[in-house]
């Protein structure tokens, strides 16, 4: 501990502790007994000072912290682990962003800040609480055995222009947070829209404006790619954005925007955000699912793709392009899978001919998956996957990527 004298005063006794001063400033170190404090204990010093006036000291600081009366911000994500795109504040957008930690004791608070996202809690596999709109809250989980125990918090929601807030795990009375858990040696990516966000997935009538709507029948945790993910034992990002295409939006809406322009954005909702990539982020595979938005409705008068063969065109060319950024991330070894949900038609065959041009460019590390299956019944919200659909596409992923002969 330091401070200042302010007119000349000079320690001459002191206990608790050693005492060094040069002219106005007095550093204390710790005796041999109170070198280190237990959670919650304390320790005080005591000294007797000389001087021709006796004013209040000033400047005191702890350890090079100055003491203003307000504890410095913790870091949120110092003990917890995340793979998604989340900033150093613990602020985040895309959907299916988790956290997870390590913590001994009879319960756990999960502090969040977030009205529009739902959240499942899961301690040690099992969800154990589902947060509606929480707020400004810390959700406490408690009543169980003292010992140690995981937890996970994951966004189910997509909200692209609403920042969700992660404040960190804090222990029971009696309980400490632990070291984060160790990041899993296999990680994926999954790149695409409302598909593979999960949207309406936990719904079993498409049309869901009786049964809570979309939000509360969305879970992105049992998504496909959450799924294959979990399967595999690997971390995972899901970067889905409903309604965007690789060049065109649903219905054409917000023309002159694309899924492109915001993949790079660790915040979706702040124009001109760029996530810096971690160098531990390396997926071994990076799955793509861009082009139902594309493709699935008709050409509006004015649109700038005056006839869909130059829509076709222009989607290839910005898919290789896409490609490109891709393989510059991540580099040659990644693995880059083409998704295609569609048995046939324009957007299944303009997927595949974006595949075989690029391997005919010599890049035989990207493949096309086309996972079209009659037993997809897309009763989900608005004719998306169900969580059953999610269940058969995961195991095809999965058995494709087995194909692939993908050394982990």
């Amino acid at each position: 501990m330091t401070w200042s004298f302010g007119n000349g005063q000079t320690v001459t006794q002191l206990w608790n502790g050693t005492v060094r001063q040069s002219g106005a400033q007095v550093t204390v170190t710790n005796a041999g007994y109170n070198a280190r404090l237990g959670t919650g204990a304390k320790a005080g010093v005591g000294f007797v000072a000389t001087g021709p006036t006796t004013p209040v000291p000033t400047g005191f600081a702890l350890n090079g912290t100055a003491c203003t009366g307000n504890a410095p911000a913790p870091d949120p994500l110092a003990q917890a682990h995340t793979a998604g795109r989340v900033t150093a504040t613990g602020q985040y957008t895309w959907p299916g962003v988790y956290f997870e930690g390590r913590f001994r004791g009879t319960g756990v608070g999960v502090v969040l800040d977030d009205a529009v996202n739902d959240y499942d809690v899961q301690v040690d596999g099992t969800t154990v609480a589902t947060l509606v709109k929480p707020g400004r809250v810390t959700h406490q989980v408690g009543g169980l055995g003292n010992t140690e125990h995981r937890v996970r918090l994951v966004k189910r929601t997509e909200s692209p222009y609403a920042a969700g807030q992660f404040g960190g795990f804090v222990a029971a009375t009696g309980g400490a947070v632990l070291d984060r858990p160790a990041p899993r040696s296999r990680q994926i990516e999954f790149i695409g829209d409302s598909l593979t966000a999960g949207y309406g997935n936990l719904s079993t009538t498409r049309d869901c404006s009786a049964n809570g709507g979309v939000d509360r029948n969305t879970n992105s945790d049992i998504s496909f790619g959450a799924l294959t993910a979990r399967a595999l034992n690997a971390d995972y990002q899901i970067n889905a954005f409903s309604g965007r295409g690789m060049v065109r939006n649903y219905a054409g809406g917000q023309p002159g925007t694309s899924y492109r322009t915001y993949y790079d954005r660790a915040l979706l909702n702040v124009e001109g955000d760029v996530w810096v990539k971690p160098a531990s982020w390396q997926p071994k595979v990076v799955v793509v699912g861009l082009g139902t938005n594309d493709f699935s409705t008709s050409l509006n008068p004015g649109e700038q793709w005056p006839t869909q063969e130059s829509l076709v065109a222009a989607y290839k060319s910005a898919y290789l392009g896409f490609l490109d950024k891709l393989r510059t991330r991540y580099g040659p070894g990644t693995e880059i899978v083409v998704g295609v949900p569609e048995a046939s038609g324009v957007f299944a065959d303009a997927a595949r001919q974006v595949v075989q041009e690029r391997t005919a460019q010599g890049d035989g590390r990207v493949h096309h998956w086309n996972f079209a299956d009659p037993a997809i019944d897309r009763l989900g919200c608005d004719w998306h996957f169900s969580a059953r659909d999610h269940r058969l596409i995961a195991t095809k992923l999965g058995d494709h990527l087995a194909g692939l002969g993908i050394t982990w």
